[in-house]
């Protein structure tokens, strides 16, 4: 509840810097990118206060160079993920204690720290760890994580401001917005690391004490983060950083009685794997646990008859293609209109050959390399399988690499039935399959859409028919959480449209809202009347 009403920044979205030849900021991100691969770091856990380093360690590699060493991260067990959640449980009082606003303030420096002297090196990190080009770290990285701060302070005090809107006469009436009782366990996903950031930051920005576990491909810019929640004063023990192996931190957290929620990012089958743990454990709790998660995608493009080609393409190259297609959101399957099939295919392979692949230090690259070897080899399968089968054409790529780094060709798979394995399975790397259809078919297009797939992330619709565009968006109004008409389906904006999908893709908490920040807070409602009955006789009775 608010102990004061102060004036917090109006939020707005951070500007996005173009990095252009010439340009300031390029010069700074190359000087970052050349200062981050000078040295080699030492990357420890952050439990309480403490910099914990330990003898087992894990390498750091860029994905497009693996044999350039960026640096080791300490590795913990399981005495490191105990300790972690006692330091989360003592500094407990003392920070959901401390006033809303002081709370505000950490998170909103931080934001201003990223925007400001840790822009180029949270950047050059994600591009080095993460094999993100400039823009794609720019986007993630400096303005998402810095609007998604920003924004959910916003948030978070009209929260506060929420109260009952009566009160009569001799009493008063308020609700109290409690911290849940016990610690969050933020689980976060390699190719974001705005969602890396946000997803401990914001159960913290509630009151929470968190312990965080990244993915070891994002360690490199974890670090990074933590820096900065430091720097911008980020109490000790509010959120611990540890890197051990899931199942055994998982074994420890989820069958400890203050676990009170989980904040996911990560594919589905861990997820459900980890609500079935969560359940069999539900009497061990102090308080039913808030399960929050995002998970995998089967994202679509529909390209209706009225189409226009060149938006057709340019939305499905973007959408399939940017961050080597490792985006839940990303653009896996598109359905195309027959009559619009050759000019949209004729842009598509002119823009294709323009694309170069290589290294992210190199700006003129648009595709970098995929996330690592077991991403690299999963998806060289799929390609090697589709080259065996003579229902497949493909039209487009269909190479790989692993020589020098994880490189995967964009590929564009043709298929005759539309329900073609990798029309239907979660690939997440750049290999796009498209269907082409009879115009006519158009309705029963939408059925086979909405039914191909256990997932409901994200799906666009191009079109020019006004009446199409109605049907298709009622239609498919439960096949995805994210709906785009006449762009694709990637690059969801914080305060613009709140991310999330229900179905196989997760539990539709919109991460970048107010609703997120809701699942983070238990509601106390309080009464108190000022002249209360001393009769217990009612009216009726005398």
């Amino acid at each position: 509840m608010l102990k004061g009403f102060f004036n917090v920044p109006a939020p707005v979205n951070e500007p996005i810097l173009g990095y252009a030849p010439g340009s300031k900021e390029r010069e700074l991100l190359e000087a970052a990118l050349k200062e981050a691969r000078s040295k080699q770091v030492e990357i420890p856990m952050y439990i309480g206060g403490q910099e914990v380093h330990t003898e087992k360690k894990g390498n750091l590699n860029p994905p497009h160079d693996h044999q350039h060493l960026l640096g080791k991260y300490s590795i913990g067990n399981k005495d490191h993920v105990v300790k972690a959640i006692d330091s989360a449980l003592a500094s407990k009082a003392t920070w959901e204690n401390l006033s809303w606003e002081h709370r505000a303030a950490i998170f909103l420096k931080a934001a201003d720290l990223i925007a400001g002297p840790y822009r180029y090196k949270l950047n050059a990190a994600t591009m080095l760890g993460q094999s993100k080009n400039a823009y794609q770290a720019e986007i993630d990285a400096a303005c998402e994580f810095i609007d998604f701060l920003r924004f959910n302070v916003s948030y978070m005090t009209e929260i506060y401001k929420q109260q009952p809107p009566v009160s009569p006469n001799g009493s008063w009436n308020r609700v109290e917005q409690r911290p849940l009782e016990g610690f969050v366990f933020a689980l976060t996903p390699f190719n974001f690391t705005a969602i890396a950031g946000n997803l401990p930051a914001s159960a913290a920005m509630m009151g929470n004490v968190v312990v965080w576990k990244p993915a070891d491909t994002q360690v490199y810019a974890a670090n990074v983060i933590m820096e900065i929640f430091r720097e911008a004063g980020l109490p000790d023990g509010v959120i611990n950083l540890i890197f051990v192996d899931g199942p055994e931190a998982g074994e420890v957290i989820f069958n400890h009685p203050d676990f009170a929620g989980i904040h996911f990012t990560g594919s589905t089958a861990v997820f459900q794997n980890i609500w079935k743990m969560i359940g069999t454990n539900i009497h061990k709790y102090k308080t039913y646990p808030r399960i929050v998660g995002e998970t995998g995608g089967k994202d679509f493009i529909l390209v209706h008859e009225s189409a226009d080609a060149d938006v057709s393409s340019t939305a499905i190259i973007r959408g399939a293609f940017e961050y080597q297609g490792q985006k839940c959101s990303a653009a896996s399957r598109v359905y195309i209109a027959e009559s619009r099939w050759p000019a949209i295919k004729n842009n598509m392979l002119r823009d294709l050959a323009t694309f170069k692949m290589g290294g992210t230090e190199d700006f003129s690259n648009f595709i970098n390399a995929v996330i690592d070897e077991k991403s690299f080899d999963k998806l060289a399968k799929y390609i090697d399988a589709a080259k065996a089968d003579s229902s497949v054409e493909i039209i487009a790529g269909g190479n790989y690499d692993k020589s020098k780094g994880w490189f995967i060709e964009p590929t564009i798979l043709v298929v005759k039935d539309p329900k073609y394995t990798t029309m239907c399975e979660e690939l997440f790397g750049p290999v796009l399959t498209i269907y082409v259809y009879k115009d006519a078919d158009f309705d029963e297009v939408l059925d086979i859409i909405d039914s191909t797939s256990v997932y409901a992330l994200t799906g666009a619709f191009i079109a020019q028919n006004r009446y199409a565009i109605e049907k298709a968006s009622h239609h498919l109004r439960n096949a995805a959480g994210n709906f785009y008409i006449n762009d694709k389906c990637t690059g969801a904006v914080v305060g613009q449209q709140p991310f999330g999908g229900a179905r196989g893709s997760g539990t539709n908490d919109k991460a970048g809202s107010m609703i997120n920040l809701l699942r983070w807070v238990s509601p106390r409602t309080i009464k108190e009347t000022f002249d209360p009955p001393k009769d217990y006789r009612y009216p009726f009775l005398k």
